[in-house]
C-alpha cells in the first residue's frame, strides 16, 4: 500500500467504523439513523481516489473499506443485546456483501466515464452504486423471500412487520420504508457531495508537479 493511498485508506476505515457505530443511533422514529448520513461518502472517497489514481488503487481503498466492515461486524457479532447479538449474522453478510459489489460497480462505473465531463463519472457511479448498495443490503438483511435459516430469519422478524410506508403512506413491511429512506439519503449525498469532489480534484490538478 503505497503513501499516496494512505489518505484513502484512512478516510475509508474512519468513515466504515463511523458508520457502523451511528447506525446504533435512530432518527424519525427509527425511519433512518445517524449512520445513513456517513456511509454514503465511502463513494466520495473511492471516486476520489479513482480520479487522482486510477481504478487499480480505488479498489485497494474498497478492500480496506471492506476488510473494515468485516472486523467491526466480528466484533458487533460478539456484544451481546437484550435481543440478541448487535450485529446478527445475516445483517453483516448483508452488509459486507452490498458495501463490496457495490464500491466495484462503482469502480467500474467511474472508470468507464472518467473521460467525459467531470461530474457525470462520480454522479452516475455514485447513483449506480447506491442503489446497488440499498438493494442488496435491506433484500438480504431483512426480506422474508430470502432465508438464511429459522434461528437468522427471527432475529430480523421485526422488520416484517407491517407499517405505514415512509410513516403516512400505504402498508408495507417496515424494511421497505427504511431502505427507500436509507436510498434517498444516499442519493441526496450524491449530490452534494459533488462539491468536495470538484474542490478536492480542482486543487490537486492547481498544484504543480
Amino acid at each position: 500500500m503505497t503513501r499516496t493511498l494512505l489518505p484513502g485508506v484512512i478516510a475509508m476505515a474512519a468513515l466504515v467504523v463511523a458508520s457502523n457505530i451511528l447506525v446504533q443511533f435512530l432518527l424519525l422514529d427509527g425511519l433512518l439513523t445517524w449512520g445513513a448520513f456517513t456511509y454514503p461518502f465511502a463513494f466520495l472517497v473511492t471516486d476520489i481516489m479513482n480520479r487522482l489514481y486510477g481504478a487499480t488503487a480505488a479498489r485497494k481503498v474498497v478492500l480496506v473499506g471492506f476488510v473494515t466492515g468485516v472486523i467491526c461486524s466480528l466484533i458487533g457479532s460478539q456484544i451481546m443485546l437484550e435481543y440478541g447479538p448487535a450485529v446478527p449474522l445475516r445483517i453483516a453478510i448483508a452488509s459486507g456483501t452490498a458495501f463490496l459489489i457495490a464500491q466495484l460497480v462503482d469502480v467500474a462505473i467511474f472508470a468507464r466515464l472518467r473521460d467525459s465531463k467531470w461530474w457525470k463519472a462520480p454522479l452516475a457511479s455514485t447513483f449506480i452504486g447506491s442503489t446497488i448498495d440499498t438493494a442488496i443490503f435491506f433484500s438480504l438483511a431483512f426480506s422474508l423471500s430470502i432465508s438464511f435459516g429459522a434461528a437468522a430469519d427471527d432475529q430480523i422478524g421485526w422488520a416484517s412487520e407491517s407499517v405505514p410506508f415512509l410513516l403516512s403512506g400505504p402498508m408495507a413491511p417496515l424494511w421497505v420504508s427504511l431502505g427507500v429512506a436509507d436510498w434517498a439519503i444516499k442519493l441526496t449525498i450524491a449530490l452534494i457531495a459533488l462539491v468536495p469532489f470538484r474542490l478536492i480534484i480542482g486543487q490537486r490538478a492547481a498544484q504543480p508537479n
